[in-house]
Formats: C-alpha cells, sequence, structure tokens
C-alpha cells in the first residue's frame, strides 16, 4: 500500500525535523521546503496528500502557499502553523481555504489529530464511505449553490456559522457538513443552548467534576467531550450568556477546556459549527454578544435562504415529507391537487420547512382519501397579506399563536361585515364553507 506523502514547509531545521519524525512514525513519508519557493516547485514536481507550512517564512508567508494550492487543478488540504495567540492569522488562514491550523509551540498529539483527519480526503474508500445518509431537496439555483458550498466546507476544518430564520433547515445543513467531513465517522453533537438553564450551561459544555458543586454526585463529561473526534452543533448560539461566551472563547482558540472542579485543562478535538435566527451582527453592535467569539465562530457564514424564497422546491420537499409521514409507503400516500401544490408556493411560510411538515401532517388527517385539496391544508387566512413578520416576537409566544391571532381577527372582521352570515363571510375570504366551519371550531368562534 502506497505511504502518504507530505509536504512540510518551515526555515527552521529543528522544527522540520521534529515534524518529520512525528509524520514518519505515522507511516507517511515527507518532502521538506526552506521557503515559498521551493515548496511551488516541488508542488509541481510531485502529487503530495498534505501540506503543513508555517506562516512566516524568509521569502513571503503560509497564505501565499494556501493561495497557491486553492488554484491548483487538484487541491490538496493544507494546514497552517502560526505563533501562539494568533487567532486573527489562523482566521484568515482559513477563510482563504486551509484546512486547519496549530499554534506554536506545536502539541504533537494535536498535530497527529489534524493530519490524520486532513488525510482521509486523500482516501478514495473514505471518501466513498463519507456520502451522506440525507440531502437537502430541491433543485432551486441557491439550494444547488448551499449544496455545492456544502461540499466545499466539509474539506475544511474551520467554524461555519449558518445564519436562517428558524424552520430553515440550519441543524440539517450541519449535519450533512459533518457527514461529508473526515468527522463523519464521530459523534455529532447538537444543542440548543436557548433550551439549557444558565446556571447549568457550563457543566452541560465542559462537564464537571465530583463534588465541585451541590448535586454533582459522579463525574460527567460535557458536550465538547461527548463530541469528541467529531463536531459540535451550537444552534441559537445567540442565547449564551455573556459568562460563557467568554469561556467558549477559550475553549475555540487553545482547543481545550477545563472542567467544573479540574485543576488542569484537557486538550479537545471537535469540529465546532453554530447557527442562530437573531442577527449576530446587531447583537454584537449593542454589546449582547462578544465582538472576539462573533468573529472566531463566524469565520466562514453560510446563509439558509427562507422556503418562500424557493417556492420551486416546495414539490420535491412535499413528496418526501408525504413518502414520510405515510411510512414510505408508496399505495397509502395522497396526491396533492394542482391547486392545492398552487397554494402551498404562493403560501408565505414563516414557519419555513418544520411548517411546510406540520401543515402536511394536518391536511392527512383531514382529506378524504383521494386526493389533498386546498381545504385540506387550512393554510391561515389572508396569507398573501402576511409579508411583513415584523410584529412577531418569539419571546412573547409560539409562531402558531401569532397566527391564529391573525386567523381569528381576520375571521371576526369577516363575520362583522357580513352581518354574522358564515355563508357569505366563508365566500369573501376565499373559503369553502366546510374549511370555514372548521376554522370556527379550532379557534372557538362557532358558538
Amino acid at each position: 500500500m502506497k505511504k502518504p506523502l507530505a509536504l512540510l514547509v518551515d526555515d527552521e531545521p529543528d522544527i522540520r525535523e521534529l515534524l518529520e519524525i512525528t509524520l514518519n512514525r505515522m507511516s507517511i513519508q515527507t518532502q521538506c521546503a526552506e521557503n515559498v519557493d521551493q515548496a511551488k516547485a516541488l508542488l509541481k514536481q510531485k502529487i503530495f496528500d498534505f501540506c503543513l507550512t508555517d506562516m512566516k517564512l524568509p521569502d513571503g508567508n503560509g497564505l501565499d502557499l494556501v493561495d497557491y494550492i486553492q488554484i491548483m487543478s487538484n487541491p490538496i488540504p493544507v494546514a497552517v502553523i502560526t505563533a501562539h495567540g494568533n487567532m486573527d492569522t489562523a482566521i484568515l488562514a482559513m477563510k482563504k481555504g486551509a484546512f486547519d491550523f496549530i499554534s506554536k509551540p506545536v502539541d504533537l498529539s494535536v498535530l497527529r489529530q489534524l493530519v490524520s483527519s486532513a488525510l482521509k480526503f486523500s482516501d478514495p474508500v473514505s471518501a466513498k464511505e463519507r456520502k451522506p445518509r440525507h440531502t437537502l431537496l430541491g433543485e432551486s439555483s441557491v439550494i444547488k449553490e448551499i449544496r455545492s458550498k456544502i461540499d466545499k466546507l466539509a474539506r475544511s476544518q474551520a467554524p461555519v456559522f449558518i445564519s436562517g430564520e428558524s424552520g430553515s433547515g440550519k441543524e440539517l445543513v450541519a449535519n450533512l457538513i459533518h457527514q461529508q467531513s473526515s468527522r463523519s465517522d464521530y459523534p455529532f453533537v447538537a444543542i440548543n443552548c436557548g433550551a439549557i438553564p444558565p446556571e447549568l450551561m457550563e457543566s452541560e459544555f465542559f462537564g464537571h467534576k465530583k463534588g465541585s458543586f451541590t448535586g454533582a454526585v459522579s463525574d460527567k463529561k460535557g458536550l465538547f467531550q461527548a463530541a469528541e473526534g467529531g463536531t459540535l452543533f451550537l444552534d441559537e448560539v445567540a442565547d449564551l450568556p455573556q459568562s460563557l461566551q467568554v469561556k467558549l472563547l477559550r475553549a475555540i482558540q487553545e482547543k481545550k477546556i477545563r472542567p467544573v472542579g479540574e485543576q488542569m485543562e484537557i486538550p479537545v478535538n471537535i469540529r465546532l459549527l453554530s447557527a442562530t435566527h437573531r442577527n449576530l451582527a446587531d447583537m454584537v453592535h449593542d454589546g449582547s454578544f462578544r465582538q472576539d467569539l462573533y468573529y472566531r465562530i463566524n469565520v466562514i457564514d453560510l446563509h439558509i435562504p427562507p422556503l418562500r424564497e424557493r417556492s420551486a422546491d416546495i414539490p420535491a420537499l412535499t413528496d418526501y415529507i408525504l413518502t414520510k409521514l405515510t411510512g414510505n409507503s408508496s399505495a397509502d400516500k395522497p396526491t396533492l391537487s394542482p391547486s392545492a401544490l398552487a397554494a402551498l408556493q404562493k403560501y408565505h411560510f414563516p414557519g419555513n420547512v418544520r411548517e411546510l411538515e406540520n401543515i402536511l401532517e394536518r391536511a392527512l388527517a383531514l382529506y378524504d382519501g383521494k386526493s389533498i385539496e386546498c381545504d385540506d391544508l387550512n393554510l391561515p387566512i389572508g396569507e398573501h397579506n402576511l409579508q411583513d413578520f415584523s410584529g412577531y416576537d418569539p419571546a412573547q409566544g409560539s409562531l402558531e399563536d401569532y397566527l391564529e391571532e391573525i386567523e381569528r381577527k381576520a375571521i371576526v372582521l369577516a363575520l362583522e361585515e357580513n352581518k354574522w352570515n358564515k355563508t357569505a363571510a366563508a365566500k369573501q375570504l376565499g373559503l369553502s364553507f366546510r374549511s370555514f366551519r372548521y376554522r370556527l371550531k379550532k379557534l372557538n368562534l362557532d358558538d
């Protein structure tokens, strides 16, 4: 079996020797270069599987090599060695396409993990096994572009910040990045930061030692340790309190954590992905989210568009959801009438894909066993007027309650304008009488 070949670029002989010995013990062949020009010459002569370069070189810097490797016909994973604490340079390198970074003095155990992850991309067997179990459905241009970005982001270790409205599929995208990455054999740990009580957050994230506080009856591993070797996905990261933001920043920069009650820091090997539906830049501006943490987690930004901006994907999504809801049985799966499908494609979908699932699940319980009609969908009344959701505040209640209140007001207004004639009110709202009666009962307006 052919041994992998790594290119090591550093102008210090002692560092080159240390790196060579470490990689040779991993059964990896090495070639060394002292500067950028030598490295470029070797890259033209031989096919390498991986490149590790110091940032500061006599005739340039590691970023020059990162740029050069990215425009090669077959780019290879490249990692940079940065000065201790120089995260700005590391972030810039990853924005340019570097696979990962490692700080001086080089921790050999961290180096071995980094190299092992990088080499998985050169292994065709490993690449075949990384085919994702899920997929991002749709053929709209925006979804095709996101799938392409996911493929590129999977080849990096850079922190990714996934933005988008609630229900748009941020966790699915994070999971796809993990599944297609070299970390796919290790855990994908997802946590909603808003669901953890503030007093338990530090213990949940970093673990604790037995006896470190009242109720700590045994040692407990935190989320960072649970995700060891894999990916940690922090959903609604905007909900983190300031005290934990500081500790998270240190964990990202040092790649180490300290459990509650522990004296020593523990090295961790995870990739961090994060998401929120809130505007983090605005939160940085008003001081509720740390600027330095924002720059660390937002090395690469991936925006997931709302469903209303990709209505062309609704037929594929609808078919997939109905198949799932009917237990993958084509015999039991109903069809959507053309008018029902058209109504879905015109609807604003404030709850995005999650709301589409809820609408179809409800329709399955209401349809007459033939095809799902427009009335069976029970879309909120006046959906064409729901283009502005600036009045909706998640802190004041659920989206469903908010929509029901809008629906209730529309029905009462129609009844008042038609002197409480239900048939006339239903006609004014463009509903069948059956659908109108269902809504009256649902909203307790049928008395």
